[in-house]
């Protein structure tokens, strides 16, 4: 373990048992310990680092060499070593005139006309010009599975108020009643389906993608031709009948986890426009920029990426609670259950060495006020500490008063989770509840909060296309800080292979198994 790791270690040891409360005697905490980028606030005050631990982390940063390793990431240097491969989930959300190299060749042009065919083909599919064998696309099923389904299905409900397409649905799970249940009541003569898998080969994405195809094929006589594929793969693509015009290709450059901002996010071009799509695209190149451009002490996914070091390897957190106070940010926690865990989510170095400190930490949530009822029994009084992270936006697309509720809702849950409540302060309420004696002080320890429980606030103006890019990226930016300060590759995930070899061996005795049944 470094120095660096041993500095911090030492700090939290020296404070840790001090009130976070009591660090805002300080009248300006609030406002050090608050960085921005335009209208969206990054509020880290209600955790316990203070000026030293922060100068102590920003410097475990830098000498991380995360400068260099963010500049080798944006210039197309292959960063994922393990795989040979370049990290550029960026260039799919490069503006027009920008130059990205791999190998020497600038890869903006062909993004950009990739995005050009996606506008396209999603312009002609919403007006009606694209149609299926029964009239104009009402229907559109997107069936994949991780990083194919989990970013454009949250994205998708995110930006339901911008919705004036075709209603969009998104089959993963292999298990048959997800897409048996999604098909009941979709009319297939109107139903456009995506298939998203970069090799046309993941076996739940393909299984799903056959039965889409059988149902079809009961009422159309070319079911082929209302299927789309987001894959690499030409040649399997053709094979199973779709015309090349409807395939949508991504380079090995972009990660499955990473690859809503190309070819993988049609599901959302389609239910909000490319005018909309292009604004999500904005809002994401405007964090990468501010990523690149702002000192560590302001910089959003740094300071997020060290408070998340902070709990995890200095306080020995071992989880972390996302917690949107956004109903259609529900499926935001599961998207970054993958994009953190899946990254950093690993137990060797760059080298090969093991490593010396914890990697990433667990990662869960839920909307608010549903958690409020549900699981913040054990982040107020559990004995384990939860790290929470709060979301919120200032204004609503609906209802104004209620969104007033829920951000009040927000703001109570941060503010609770630091002060906490004494067992003077449970005692005095009992007492005027006229009870006394043991049974006064018994009920009254049911009623203390221990307090002192660390919480971030990231507070956003309204969720639109442009600051739900800014969301994701913020995150997506933060893990490839956390993996570089742990000296990690977060951009594989051998991981997910050996039960996947596994299954595929598995299969054949299984079915053997039902063919004797059968006898």
């Amino acid at each position: 373990m470094s120095d660096k790791w041993q500095a911090l270690r030492s700090h939290h040891a020296q404070v840790a048992g001090r009130s976070i409360l009591g660090l805002f005697d300080d009248q300006g905490r609030a406002e050090a310990f608050t960085a921005g980028l335009n209208e969206m606030r990054l509020d880290y005050s209600k955790t316990n680092i203070d000026a030293v631990g922060k100068a102590l982390l920003l410097e475990l940063v830098e000498r991380s060499g995360l400068a260099a390793k963010r500049a080798a990431m944006f210039s197309g240097v292959r960063i994922n070593e393990t795989e040979g491969r370049a990290v550029l989930h960026t260039a799919l959300r490069a503006g027009v005139g920008d130059v990205i190299t791999v190998d020497g060749v600038d890869v903006v042009p062909e993004v950009q006309a990739t995005l050009a065919r996606m506008s396209g083909f999603a312009d002609d599919v919403r007006a009606g010009r694209f149609r299926g064998q029964g009239g104009a696309i009402t229907d559109v099923i997107n069936i994949g599975i991780g990083g194919s389904d989990l970013g454009p299905a949250m994205a998708t409900l995110a930006l339901a108020p911008y919705h004036d397409g075709p209603r969009v649905h998104y089959v993963s799970n292999v298990d048959g009643a997800h897409i048996a249940d999604t098909l009941q009541g979709i009319d297939p003569a109107t139903t456009l389906v995506i298939v998203a898998s970069k090799t046309f080969t993941t076996i739940e994405t393909m299984t799903n993608a056959q039965t889409a195809r059988d149902w079809m094929a009961q009422s159309l006589a070319d079911p082929a031709a209302q299927f789309v594929a987001l894959s690499t793969s030409a040649e399997k693509t053709a094979a199973f009948g779709i015309a090349p015009e409807r395939v949508f290709g991504f380079e090995d450059w972009v990660g499955g986890r990473y690859s809503l901002w190309g070819p993988i996010g049609m599901g959302v071009m389609l239910a909000v426009g490319p005018a909309h799509f292009r604004d999500f695209l904005a809002g994401a190149r405007e964090m990468d920029r501010h990523f690149i451009a702002a000192p560590l002490a302001e910089n959003l996914p740094v300071l997020l990426a060290a408070v998340g070091i902070w709990h995890n390897q200095i306080c020995d957190y071992a989880t972390r609670a996302v917690l949107p106070y956004e109903q259609r940010l529900s499926r935001l926690p599961a998207y970054l259950q993958q994009l953190e865990m899946e990254s950093n989510g690993k137990s060797v170095a760059m080298d090969g060495s093991s490593l010396t400190v914890q990697s990433g930490p667990v990662v869960w949530g839920e909307p608010g006020t549903n958690g409020q009822h549900a699981f913040y029994q054990l982040i107020h009084q559990g004995t384990r500490v939860v790290p929470c992270e709060f979301m919120v936006a200032r204004e609503g697309h609906e209802l104004a008063h209620q969104h007033l509720l829920l951000m009040s809702n927000c703001l109570a849950q941060s503010e609770a989770l630091m002060r906490g409540r004494s067992l003077a302060e449970a005692t005095e309420i009992m007492a005027k509840k006229g009870l006394t004696g043991a049974e006064l002080d018994r009920q009254a320890r049911h009623r203390v909060f221990a307090g002192n429980r660390p919480s971030t606030t990231l507070v956003y103006p309204k969720l639109t296309p442009q600051v739900l890019g800014q969301i994701i990226a913020l995150y997506e930016h933060r893990v490839f800080v956390e993996g570089v300060v742990l000296g990690i590759n977060s951009y594989d995930q051998w991981g997910v292979e050996l039960g996947k070899e596994l299954a595929l061996t598995l299969q054949p005795i299984l079915v053997g198994r039902e063919d004797m049944a059968g006898k």
